[in-house]
């Protein structure tokens, strides 16, 4: 059986900019370089789940504490993550997420 997998699109961190010399006294010009990367579909699976729990027991101790200490209750989370070529699951902190392909992930607290 053959395993599923999806591509990825990332950009080359290891080599961001390439130099490329302008025309007509623009000077040079920086261009991203792109890399594609299929990884299986577990591996992402995996690696979302163990980022969820890990994140989802944060919020947890938030909650206690806010629960101890006064009325106050979390209620939603929005978080950003970021897939790698190598489909680790990375939580994207600052900047503008805007043209980074990040995803955005919304935790809400079922009603109680």
């Amino acid at each position: 059986m053959v395993e599923e997998t999806i591509l990825i699109l990332t950009s080359d961190t290891e080599n961001t900019e390439t130099a490329i010399e302008g025309e007509r006294g623009w000077g040079e010009v920086r261009q991203r370089l792109n890399k594609a990367a299929e990884i299986p579909v577990s591996v992402l699976e995996e690696n979302m789940n163990r980022f969820l729990q890990v994140t989802g027991r944060l919020f947890q101790q938030i909650d206690k504490q806010l629960g101890t200490e006064s009325d106050l209750r979390l209620d939603e989370v929005q978080l950003q993550v970021e897939i790698s070529a190598k489909g680790e699951v990375k939580l994207f902190a600052g900047g503008e997420a805007s043209g980074k392909g990040v995803i955005t992930l919304k935790l809400k607290q079922p009603n109680h």
